[in-house]
């Protein structure tokens, strides 16, 4: 890999690790940089690794000039919704100051180009869907909050000092790489297919379905959900964009179509050929009816289109990791 040297925050994590393979594939080379909170250090396969914390700016300082970095792409965040409403302080300092260094470190290395994972957790409830990138953002969690945050920096460093971001909010994240080689591992795992595979396999408990009254065709939330072999290459796509001098960029990264849970549930069964055991509960708090992207603005703006978001891909290629040996069917895209 002799062409531009590219850092991952989050490198070791679900996305950042497939974004490093999609890297890689594309003839840049993938540093992966992570503090290995929630990634594994036997997901960085395709480069070189700096086990460090993105608020020691020493470390990354020095991981950007020793190897250096053309280019940031920043996934390194705390991630569950839940978690951070009942302890948002952490969220706070590990999102929010994780982006004030490497901001900082960034430019005093000379680094404008940066490609930022944020998410549709920005748009809060929305009043409609399809959801467009110029959809009012109001967080109601402070996941969704820091992510904002992170974008406000992004686009005040912007005007300020010419800094390019590709702002990329992608909604539900779900499979796993085609060829094998990298899939979802989460302690907790909090993740509806995931959870749906494992209570299948009867390696987890039965499936809670939260919420069966929504005003929704079967009455449970609708998500739309996005490959991570997709999302990887559109993050791959941006980057090119930006170091071939393109204008910054808010994308909404999505499916365009929207899946209910009863109709994931469904896809499980049809794949894998066993049910998914399942009790009802109560809505949680803050779980909007629907969530579904417009992808519009990606494709005309990058040509980014889905390849492999059919329902019945992604669950195919996610089973293998949660104790699925054989698939029944897997739909092409």
């Amino acid at each position: 890999m002799s062409g531009p040297a590219i850092l991952v925050t989050g490198g070791a994590g679900f996305i950042g690790a497939h974004c490093c393979k999609a890297l890689a594939a594309a003839g840049f080379r993938p540093v992966a940089y992570d503090n290995l909170s929630t990634g594994h250090a036997a997901h960085v396969q395709w480069g070189p690794a700096v086990f460090a914390d993105l608020r020691d700016r020493a470390a990354l300082a020095a991981a950007i000039a020793h190897h250096q970095i053309a280019a940031v792409m920043h996934f390194a965040a705390s991630a569950y919704v839940g978690q951070s409403v009942t302890d948002p302080g952490p969220y706070h300092d590990n999102n929010i100051g994780s982006m004030i260094a490497l901001l900082d470190v960034c430019r005093q290395g000379g680094i404008d180009q940066l490609v930022f994972s944020s998410s549709c957790a920005t748009y809060g409830t929305p009043s409609a869907t399809p959801i467009r990138e110029d959809t009012p953002q109001a967080p109601i969690n402070p996941y969704g909050f820091t992510k904002l945050v992170g974008e406000r920096m992004l686009i005040e460093q912007a005007a300020a000092y010419g800094l390019r971001p590709a702002i990329l909010r992608y909604f539900n994240a779900a499979g796993a790489d085609p060829d094998g080689d990298l899939g979802e591992i989460h302690r907790p795992e909090t993740h509806l297919i995931p959870l749906a595979l494992m209570a299948a396999a009867g390696s987890g408990p039965p499936l809670a379905v939260f919420g069966t009254d929504y005003a929704t065709p079967d009455g449970s939330c609708i998500r739309d959900y996005i490959h991570v072999d997709d999302l990887a290459r559109a993050h791959v796509m941006a980057l090119r964009h930006l170091l071939n001098g393109g204008a910054p960029l808010t994308l909404n990264l999505g499916s365009g179509r929207g899946i209910s849970v009863w109709e994931v549930l469904g896809a499980v069964k049809r794949v894998t050929g066993r049910a998914v055991p399942h009790v009802t509960a109560p809505r949680r708090a803050g779980d909007p009816a629907a969530l579904v992207a417009d992808p519009r603005l990606a494709a005309a703006r990058l040509g980014f289109v889905t390849q492999q978001s059919e329902i019945d891909t992604i669950i195919a290629h996610a089973a293998p990791w949660f104790g699925h040996d054989e698939v029944r069917h897997a739909a092409t895209a």
